[in-house]
């Protein structure tokens, strides 16, 4: 296959599959069965691997012989909304203009998965000493729920891979850290009441901006005097508060509210200790006291998105052998997470190159400039070429 054919292969299957809406409130079943009947059409049996509901699934499929040292192509298949949005072109129709192709997920991350499809022919057709995984999971825009699953199955499935490459956008830089995220929702209940009489009541709202005011202070305080890391911007661990529901009328006292927040840790930070920390001021602080104020009154706090830093590691084998692929020198961090962490989290070395850039992502008219897609096909060609030799 020469470098056209495959450029031209990469971009035809990136048509097809931007051209499927995978937004992560919808089901990616046709994307995946499409992807499986492509690799079953060059003698590739894929598993898939669905989700409780059964409207999502996982992708998995080797390419060689199954032994240990090879390496596994990870990419996910959901994209973030498009609604609101103020788009030049349709999002699902993949565009070209000007040496680069707009669509949906072009840069985030269907680019990747494009490139790495069309080369199967050639990883079918090289000799593999040691096999190409592919691993493509769902719903890594709402916290990574499909590679949770998948991470659970594949170590004892799969003989221990040399390094996973995970393709989301990093301009096809070698990326061998970033930082993790875990995404909570804080829920208050507390006791309507006539807002003339606010000793009948526990107002929701107010003790959750309160509680949000110890969040703030957690921020500044690993701000000023937590761990630090000038690789990453911003150097420290930070923290967000996001959606806030609660009230019906200014003139009841509300009796629930509820808020999600978040906190990116550096790989340095002891994020259990930090939730620890929040959860100790709920049940020592704060909930005590609205409870005596009136029975029933409480607040609940649970975890529904965890993202896990990805630690570097530096002069492993498995850099080495990524920034070769990517003719590259130096490694680089990326402050967004990705799936990554989960995969060294069951002892498979990660590091994250892919094409299009971050910035292009998530925003109308995204784009993935094709002298990328160029470089991540060049990237599988030697891939095959280093896995055959």
């Amino acid at each position: 296959m020469t470098g056209a054919e495959s450029h031209k292969a990469t971009v035809s299957l990136l048509e097809r599959l931007v051209g499927f809406d995978t937004t992560s409130r919808l089901s990616n079943l046709a994307l995946i069965e499409f992807i499986a009947a492509y690799l079953k059409e060059h003698g590739i049996e894929a598993e898939l691997q669905k989700n409780a509901d059964g409207d999502k699934a996982n992708l998995i499929a080797t390419i060689g012989p199954r032994v240990e040292g090879g390496v596994v192509l990870s990419g996910h298949t959901d994209v973030v909304p498009v609604e609101g949005q103020d788009w030049t072109s349709d999002p699902f129709t993949l565009t070209e203009r000007d040496g680069r192709l707009y669509g949906r997920g072009a840069a985030d991350m269907k680019g990747f998965i494009a490139s790495a499809l069309a080369h199967v022919p050639l990883f079918v057709k090289a000799d593999l000493k040691t096999p190409i995984h592919l691993a493509f999971s769902y719903d890594e825009e709402i916290g990574c729920l499909g590679v949770q699953q998948m991470v659970q199955y594949l170590k004892p499935l799969l003989p221990r891979p040399k390094v996973v490459v995970v393709g989301e956008p990093t301009s096809m830089q070698v990326a061998n850290a970033h930082k993790g995220q875990h995404v909570s929702r804080t829920r208050v209940i507390g006791r309507e009441a006539h807002s003339s009489r606010p000793e009948d009541g526990v107002n929701a709202v107010a003790v959750a901006a309160e509680l949000i005011g110890f969040i703030t202070e957690m921020a500044r305080k690993e701000r000023e005097e937590g761990p630090r890391d000038d690789a990453f911007d911003p150097p420290y661990t930070s923290f967000n508060v996001g959606p806030i529901i609660g009230g019906s009328a200014f003139n009841i006292i509300p009796n629930v509210c509820e808020f999600d927040w978040e906190f990116r840790p550096l790989p340095a930070t002891d994020s259990a200790a930090l939730l620890k920390r929040y959860q100790d001021h709920i049940d020592t602080v704060v909930g005590p006291r609205i409870a005596a104020e009136h029975a029933g009154c409480h607040i609940e706090n649970g975890r529904w998105a965890y993202l896990p830093p990805l630690k570097a590691e530096p002069g492993s084998d498995a850099e080495a052998l990524v920034l070769a692929l990517a003719e590259k020198n130096d490694t680089s961090v990326v402050a967004f997470g990705t799936e990554a962490g989960h995969f060294q989290g069951i002892d498979y070395p990660a590091v994250v190159c892919g094409p299009g850039s971050i910035a292009q992502a998530h925003k109308p008219d995204e784009y993935v400039e094709l002298n990328q897609l160029a470089a991540c096909d060049r990237f599988m060609t030697r891939l095959a070429e280093t896995l055959a030799s």
